[in-house]
């Protein structure tokens, strides 16, 4: 369907509306509205949008707060709402609009077969993410065939915490960000900035994306597997939580720990994304054990 300038594909979910003619927030989707102005300055600001040429995607634009100020500062704007009562509405409100668009999509999933915008690169992501769908939609990002540059995002405070950790405390989402990207917190937000108000904190965190992985090119499945069993019992030393994770013995994870130039007696949240690397490289060349 086309509505002025909006591309709107519509699925099969509906909202209702309250007396207002206000789409009402659905629990099912964890739909909770930024409505702070403060800290949608501050997310748009920390994108970065220069002289009109950005090329952005928003996702879970929801009812439009962050809309208006992305549509003012952005060469293109695709806005893509899973809900497709909300999306309808949105395809409407900024018909006038032909630089805007409107794709009704799950942003776990998204790919350039989605939104063409994604393979003409290159493109940020501004978004207000769902509690439920935040992991997901993030590390779809992260890992697409064509991410964006950089990502500016409101996840729940707990989960923004992990994503930006420093050695000493960070777990396989603290890795897992971090191998792709440059991590932040931007500003945090209580639940008043939001309605209706969840019964958590939330924050916004920069995504800056590297050029490669920081393991290096290639393909990172082997990486994961590796982490994965880093991470199996976090509380043990490295040797101990390895070999929990890949259910071998800790003294065959010793050696290559010790061969990447670690300490055995070290943990899992201890080590930097530097650590990874070395650790990654040591276990490919002693076979993958």
């Amino acid at each position: 369907m086309t509505n002025g300038g909006a591309r709107l594909t519509f699925m099969t979910a509906s909202s209702g509306t309250s007396s207002s003619g206000r789409r009402k927030p659905r629990k099912s989707l964890g739909q909770h509205f930024l409505r702070d102005r403060s800290i949608v300055k501050r997310i748009v600001g920390a994108a970065r949008l220069e002289g009109g040429q950005d090329t952005v995607i928003e996702i879970g634009p929801g009812r439009g707060a962050l809309t208006g100020l992305l549509a003012e500062a952005a060469g293109r704007l695709v806005l893509v709402e899973y809900d497709d009562a909300l999306a309808a509405d949105l395809s409407e409100k900024f018909a006038d609009q032909p630089h805007v668009s409107v794709v009704n999509a799950d942003a776990r999933t998204l790919s350039p077969s989605d939104v063409p915008e994604m393979a003409e690169g290159p493109y940020k992501v501004v978004g207000n993410l769902p509690y439920y769908a935040a992991s997901p939609i993030v590390r779809n990002l992260l890992e697409n065939e064509a991410p964006p540059t950089e990502a500016v995002v409101m996840v729940q405070r707990e989960v923004a915490r992990e994503m930006t950790a420093k050695p000493g405390e960070m777990g396989l989402l603290s890795v897992a960000t971090q191998l792709y990207a440059e991590a932040r917190i931007v500003c945090h937000a209580p639940p008043r900035a939001f309605s209706p108000q969840p019964k958590v904190h939330s924050s916004v965190v920069h995504l800056a994306l590297r050029a490669e992985p920081s393991i290096g090119g290639g393909p990172t499945g082997k990486f994961f597997t590796l982490a994965r069993a880093g991470f199996a019992a976090p509380r043990k030393m490295l040797p101990n939580s390895l070999a929990v994770g890949f259910r071998g013995k800790a003294a065959v994870y010793a050696p290559i720990i010790e061969k990447a130039g670690l300490d055995p007696s070290q943990r899992p949240a201890t080590l930097s994304m530097d650590d990874w690397r070395g650790l990654y490289e040591a276990w490919l060349e002693a076979g993958e054990p």
